[in-house]
């Protein structure tokens, strides 16, 4: 299948990328390297550099590309700032998003996998989350992706189109060529291991006060490549119906306290975390139940140790030491 990716010269769109032309399918890759890395689009994935606002040019790419299928991962994910610039993830997650969709459906490609997350569903009310439980976004970002699966559920019976929409817990880790390098860094394991490197003096706690095992948040990681995986299983059912799946490991998840020590066993190095006060609305805790897509799709995770994940993160890490600006 020829599949367009979106956002793929990201960290979650190069790894997906990756896997997809491992799996024997043709990539386009359409982004506008706003965030993303020139380098970290696979040399054997066509690239256009574009943005989703111009319509014209996604319609003659679908044109001139042949593309059969979408997986949609362009979009602002930084929950700090869709608070204080709501206007920018309404426009870069809804608008931009909606400008996709009238572009497939006016050059007839009906199969989209769209990359959601767990923030569509705010502080939940029970443990381990699953799909039914309802969702109340804490913020923008969460907010603006929920409205675009609601732009999604409308569109399908509208125009004939269907979609998979992946609601992430924590991604990470790394391939050997592919790694996360975001400007600023706000996720943990880069944070943790660019403490470790010495490129930040500390890591900082947000809170040792919350109703968890050790006083610090709990959150669910998924190895990246597992991730990506759920993607290529999600397309298989586009020909039958649309569906929504979380995806994380499960289990207990892990605190801010227990990922640090992790981080200092994979690099041997001592890393120095400072408590800093809570961030309003971090929840305490967020863990996925995937059992859906494990009884419908299949899916299952391969690398559910933290450990493993970690010590992908940082052998890439060690291996690109000014990430993708060698």
């Amino acid at each position: 299948m020829r599949i367009l990716v979106t956002g793929g010269a990201g960290y979650i769109g190069s790894i997906v990328t990756e896997e997809l032309i491992k799996a024997g399918h043709e990539v386009v890759v359409y982004d506008n390297l706003g965030k993303g890395h020139r380098a970290a689009v696979d040399p054997d994935a066509r690239f256009v550099q574009g943005d989703l606002s111009d319509g014209d040019l996604i319609r003659r790419t679908f044109s001139e590309q042949s593309v059969e299928a979408v997986i949609h991962m362009a979009a602002d994910a930084m929950v700090g700032e869709s608070v204080t610039n709501p206007a920018k993830y309404y426009r870069n997650n809804l608008v931009a998003g909606l400008s996709l969709l009238d572009a497939m459906r006016d050059s007839e490609v009906r199969k989209i996998v769209f990359s959601s997350t767990c923030a569509t569903y705010g502080e939940p009310v029970r443990l381990p989350m699953d799909e039914t439980l309802p969702t109340n976004p804490l913020n923008p970002y969460g907010q603006s992706k929920l409205a675009f699966e609601g732009a999604l559920k409308w569109y399908g019976p509208a125009y004939g189109m269907n979609y998979v929409a992946l609601r992430y817990f924590n991604a990470a880790g790394a391939t050997e060529r592919c790694g996360e390098q975001h400007d600023p860094e706000s996720h943990i394991i880069p944070l943790v291991l660019q403490a470790a490197t010495g490129k930040r003096t500390h890591v900082e706690i947000y809170g040792d006060d919350y109703p968890t095992r050790d006083g610090t948040c709990v959150r669910d990681y998924i190895h990246v490549v597992d991730l990506a995986r759920a993607h290529i299983l999600a397309l298989g059912i586009l020909d039958e119906r649309s569906a929504i799946y979380n995806l994380g490991c499960g289990g207990d998840g892990y605190t801010v306290k227990e990922l640090i020590d992790v981080a200092r066993q994979v690099t041997g190095r001592d890393i120095d975390a400072r408590l800093a006060p809570r961030r309003p609305g971090d929840p305490p805790a967020l863990v996925a139940t995937s059992e859906k897509i494990a009884n419908e799709l299949g899916w299952k995770p391969e690398f559910q140790v933290l450990r493993v994940i970690v010590d992908s993160a940082w052998r890439w890490m060690q291996a690109h030491p000014n990430g993708y600006e060698e």
